[in-house]
């Protein structure tokens, strides 16, 4: 496995930092960590629980009927919520967590006025922000009965909790790593 570089051989990138620069921050992280990382046993087994977790609440999104609102919306009535902007809410940590999960993140924008992370047919990201996960417009929640609603916010929360905990822990383990200055270790 590489060596783990000195903690001066990461560039520093803050939430403030344009979509660009996270997304560079990310694609460095990955090429420097992302198989240690991806062979690292916690790390793997918290990535399988995060897809199935993102499995489950976009096949209950779909069975509801949200995904068709959404893609009506967008396409068809010129609205959406995945506006220009939304990707500033996303840190480069999770970024690194879909490229982890074979998620290709786009050197620019698809379209104006869209998200960053937007493609011609929706959200390119496997793991998105809290907001993009819960968010639902009156119009949907206008059409789509309460009960399977419920059932929707059950499997979110699901993926939410999923993702935080993936979340925090690549943070420590890669933190470990480069103030260690060692070799990754698939523990």
């Amino acid at each position: 496995m590489n060596q783990c570089p000195t903690p001066n051989a990461q560039y520093s990138i803050s939430l403030s930092s344009p979509i660009e620069e996270k997304i560079g921050w990310a694609r460095h992280q990955y090429q420097t960590f992302g198989e240690a990382l991806l062979h690292h046993r916690e790390i793997a087994g918290l990535l399988d629980s995060l897809t199935q977790a993102v499995a489950a609440s976009r096949e209950e999104m779909d069975q509801t009927g949200i995904v068709e609102i959404c893609r009506r919306c967008d396409q068809e009535e010129g609205g959406s919520c995945c506006g220009s902007g939304i990707e500033n809410r996303y840190d480069a940590w999770l970024l690194l967590i879909n490229l982890l999960l074979g998620v290709r993140l786009p050197d620019q924008r698809a379209r104006p006025g869209a998200c960053f992370l937007s493609g011609e047919n929706g959200c390119l990201l496997m793991a998105r922000h809290i907001i993009c996960i819960n968010y639902l417009c009156k119009k949907v929640t206008d059409q789509i009965d309460p009960a399977r609603i419920a059932a929707l916010r059950e499997k979110e929360g699901a993926e939410a909790n999923a993702l935080f905990i993936l979340h925090e822990r690549i943070k420590t383990v890669l933190n470990q790593w480069i103030s260690d200055s060692r070799t990754p270790s698939p523990r």
